[in-house]
């Protein structure tokens, strides 16, 4: 993992594999994690296919919830990354796959 300083980014932070980009000097414990738990999703499915299926679940949530916040806030890699990203032991303990869960259940 290597952390890139980018202060010119809207979000707090990005996981674009092996990097974390953070908008501010010296990120929290929990944006780190958060940001994290998106490397392991990718190093799971792959790069290209995570950002694909992001996208595609983006797109299929901004449908569903017509709002770009709710949509964002349900994809199935965001649920995961938000639910878990306060437990800084949970990538140690981190099923495989772990994002299906959360693509499966009851959006928020």
């Amino acid at each position: 993992m290597f952390i890139v300083r980018f202060s010119f980014m809207r979000a707090d932070g990005m996981a674009l594999f092996p990097f974390i980009l953070v908008k501010r000097p010296n990120p929290g414990p929990t944006l780190l994690n958060h940001e994290q738990i998106h490397l392991r999703q990718q190093a799971e499915l792959g790069i290209l296919p995570f950002y694909l299926w992001y996208v595609i679940e983006y797109l299929i949530r901004r449908f569903q919830y017509r709002d770009h916040y709710t949509a964002y806030r349900n994809i199935s890699f965001e649920r995961e990354a938000f639910a878990n990203d306060q437990n800084l032991t949970y990538l140690p303990n981190r099923p495989f796959w772990q994002f299906w869960h959360y693509l499966t259940n009851d959006a928020l």
